[in-house]
């Protein structure tokens, strides 16, 4: 079985050839590295042109820097699998995947990939993991190098394309990232919370954009006091107006970029407000 996706290289001039084959390579690694997972629950640690799951470069498409791939599977139980859970969840959990490694908030998922990644269990954050390390470097060589941005669409006809993954030289900056020893007091609420990892995403009081957030350890060695705050937490403000939200009190340390900004937080204290 065949899934056709494509890559996309922004420029209005030329492209570096190697930087532009570095990137192609950066994407083919993480999309052939999560779609493995997905469907074997296993991480690959290596990609061979034996492996069960495969990218396969096809023909370029005319006026853009870019080309036709496809993830190719050669398993029949692997098929069954892809085929129970649909394209629609498939291609979905790739770019969730993807944008949890970029530490990027994503669309809620559905019930077929929720239920993916809580299969998963510590298995997801692991290959969350391993993209920042093994291909996102590649991925962002022509953005870093030369300002191009990149774009992977999944193609389910000719006709009708799908984005599912950006990469420029703002996301490249989670390459900088490093977690502070620094400890912050703040009033969160959670917004997201992965009952099987323990990472999720919280909101500060008085923000309005949501943060990554975990707690450095596996999530089966965290007191069931503080998972249970935590989730009754979020089933507390689902739904409800801002003004009658109620709030946890933590300390944690960040994960920051060089310019300050923090992308994730790891949890050390949790009180009720």
């Amino acid at each position: 079985m065949t899934i056709n996706l494509d890559l996309v290289i922004e420029a209005e001039d030329s492209v570096d050839m190697k930087a532009g084959l570095d990137s192609m390579q950066g994407v083919s690694d993480a999309v052939r590295c999560t779609a493995e997972t997905i469907l074997t629950e296993k991480i690959p640690e290596r990609q061979t042109h034996k492996s069960k799951v495969r990218t396969s470069l096809k023909k370029s498409f005319k006026g853009s820097y870019g080309h036709i791939f496809s993830i190719d599977i050669y398993d029949d139980d692997l098929l069954k699998k892809l085929r129970k859970m649909g394209h629609t969840a498939f291609i979905e959990l790739i770019g969730y995947f993807i944008s949890e490694s970029l530490y990027k908030e994503s669309n809620p998922l559905s019930p077929k990939a929720q239920k993916v990644v809580d299969d998963l269990g510590e298995k997801a954050e692991k290959l969350v993991k391993q993209l920042r390390v093994s291909a996102l470097k590649n991925i962002h060589e022509v953005s870093t190098k030369f300002d191009h941005d990149i774009k992977v669409r999944y193609r389910k006809s000719r006709d009708s394309q799908t984005v599912i993954a950006k990469f420029d030289r703002n996301t490249a900056r989670v390459l900088q990232a490093k977690q502070s020893h620094e400890k912050y007091d703040l009033k969160i609420i959670v917004t997201r919370l992965n009952i099987h990892t323990g990472n999720g995403r919280l909101q500060i009081e008085g923000a309005d954009e949501t943060v990554a957030f975990g707690f450095g350890k596996e999530y089966k060695d965290v007191n069931i006091g503080p998972k249970k705050l935590f989730s009754e937490n979020l089933d507390y403000n689902n739904g409800i107006s801002r003004d009658k939200w109620k709030y946890l009190k933590i300390s944690a340390s960040p994960i920051k970029l060089r310019d300050e900004k923090v992308v994730k937080y790891i949890i050390k204290d949790i009180y009720e407000d």
